[in-house]
């Protein structure tokens, strides 16, 4: 990410999905056919905040390389500098693991 330098707008940040475990606890190696995209990341980049009605900064609660969780469909899928990363709104993260 240092490479490209883009920081994100507003209430929005930069995710990099966290691929999941080839194998299932049992042992079963999953093809990459099966497998779902992951819906945990780490936050990669995040923009200064939203703004109230009366044009008051909202600062972010994440920060980079929080590790965070987001729904199924969340996000815009983006290629920056050959890596897939998402676009998404600080509101479509569900929380960050501790």
């Amino acid at each position: 990410m240092a490479k490209s330098r883009f920081r994100p707008l507003h209430d929005r940040v930069v995710v990099r999905r966290i691929e999941a475990d080839e194998k299932t606890k049992g042992g079963i190696i999953i093809p990459d056919t099966a497998k779902e995209k992951p819906s945990e990341g780490e936050i990669i980049a995040v923009g200064p905040g939203g703004r109230d009605e009366n044009g008051k900064l909202i600062p972010m609660d994440l920060k980079a390389g929080d590790r965070v969780l987001f729904g199924k469909w969340s996000g815009n899928e983006v290629k920056l500098d050959g890596e897939d990363l998402l676009i998404m709104k600080e509101s479509d993260v569900m929380g960050v693991i501790a």
